[in-house]
C-alpha cells in the first residue's frame, strides 16, 4: 500500500479549508485517510498552516510521498528539512544536537520572515486607510468650498435680481404718471 501526504478539502464553496492527511493513494480525495497531520487555511494572508511536525516527519520516514502542494507546505513548515537532518544523524554526519540547532535556527529565521510580512501587510493597510481618509477630507473640503461658492453666486444673483427689480419698479413708477397724464389729456 503506497501512502500519500495530501490535502483533503473542507469548507464551503469559495472558502476552502484543507486538512493535511496521510492517506492511501487509492482512496478518494476527501475519502478515508490514515491520520490527520495538520490544517491549511489559504483564506488568510499569510496563509495559516498548523502542522504536527513530528507526525509529518514520521510519515516521511515511513516512505509516504507528499503531493506537490503538500510538499510545499511541509517545506514551508520545516518538515522536509527535519527529515533531511534526521537522515544525516542516522548516517553519522552530524549529531542530534547539531540537527536540532540547525532546525531551530531555520525556524526562527522563517518566523522572522513571516512576522515581517505580517508587519508589512498591516503597515500597507494602515497607509491605505490614511490615504483614503486624506482623499475623503480633500473631497469634503472641495465640496464645502463649492457649496460656499455656489451660495455666494446665488446671493450675488439674488442681489442683482433685487436691484434689477427695484430699478424696474422705479422706472415703472416714473413712467406711470406720464401715462396717466396722457390719459387725462385725452379724456378732457
Amino acid at each position: 500500500m503506497s501512502v500519500k501526504i495530501r490535502l483533503q478539502r473542507h469548507g464551503k464553496k469559495g472558502k476552502p479549508f484543507y486538512w493535511v492527511v496521510a492517506a492511501d493513494a487509492r482512496s478518494k480525495r476527501d475519502g478515508k485517510f490514515l491520520e490527520k497531520i495538520g490544517t491549511y487555511n489559504p483564506n488568510t494572508n499569510p496563509a495559516t498552516i498548523d502542522l504536527n511536525l513530528d507526525k509529518a516527519v514520521q510519515w516521511l520516514h515511513n516512505g509516504a510521498q507528499p503531493t506537490d502542494t503538500a510538499r510545499a507546505i511541509l517545506s514551508y513548515k520545516g518538515a522536509l528539512l527535519k527529515h533531511h537532518l534526521d537522515g544525516g544523524v542516522r548516517k553519522g554526519a552530524l549529531t542530534q544536537e547539531q540537527a536540532d540547532a540547525k532546525l531551530a535556527a531555520w525556524l526562527d529565521e522563517k518566523a522572522g520572515k513571516v512576522d515581517a510580512k505580517k508587519a508589512g501587510l498591516s503597515k500597507a493597510e494602515a497607509d491605505a486607510k490614511a490615504k483614503a481618509l486624506k482623499a475623503e477630507k480633500e473631497a469634503n473640503e472641495k465640496r464645502i468650498a463649492a457649496q460656499a461658492e455656489a451660495a455666494k453666486v446665488e446671493e450675488v444673483a439674488e442681489e442683482a435680481a433685487a436691484e434689477a427689480t427695484e430699478e424696474v419698479v422705479e422706472a415703472a413708477t416714473e413712467e406711470t404718471p406720464a401715462v396717466e397724464e396722457n390719459n387725462e389729456e385725452t379724456e378732457a
